[in-house]
């Protein structure tokens, strides 16, 4: 393998570790959803209960209000607490990784893969192919 091959192959191997991180990202944005839409449902159930109780069946609000308003999604946890936690141990050393990672390897350029394959597939001179936003098309 020739240096130009590997360092090919290097932007391509940091490129999955990057995508990887993309994917957490993804996956991080499902987790503020499950926190935000958790507490909503949370919210909601108080004019459940309300209504209930206004209708006769005392019973039932007071069930849903033991069992379930303010209820741990977790052992000790809120969604609050799973976010936190999330963010402050698994993603946050993903990032730290991911960008050490890059630091040695790619000199910190980010997307190195996808900038070296812009470059392959551009037509160069093309007004709509610049290699940057502020290149001269002509250049």
């Amino acid at each position: 393998m020739d240096d130009g091959d590997a360092a090919q192959a290097v932007a391509e191997a940091v490129g999955k570790v990057t995508e990887a991180l993309e994917t957490i990202e993804r996956a991080r944005g499902h987790l503020y959803s499950f926190h935000q839409l958790t507490g909503h449902a949370d919210l909601q159930l108080d004019e459940a209960v309300a209504t209930l109780s206004e209708l006769g069946h005392a019973e039932v609000a007071e069930l849903i209000s033991r069992e379930l308003i303010g209820r741990n999604v977790l052992p000790g946890r809120w969604t609050f607490q799973v976010v936190e936690d999330y963010d402050d141990g698994y993603y946050r050393c993903f990032r730290e990784i991911e960008g050490l990672v890059r630091s040695r390897l790619t000199d910190g350029r980010r997307h190195a893969h996808e900038a070296a394959l812009k470059e392959r597939r551009r037509t160069h001179g093309h007004p709509a192919h610049t290699a940057a936003p502020d290149d001269d098309p002509e250049g």
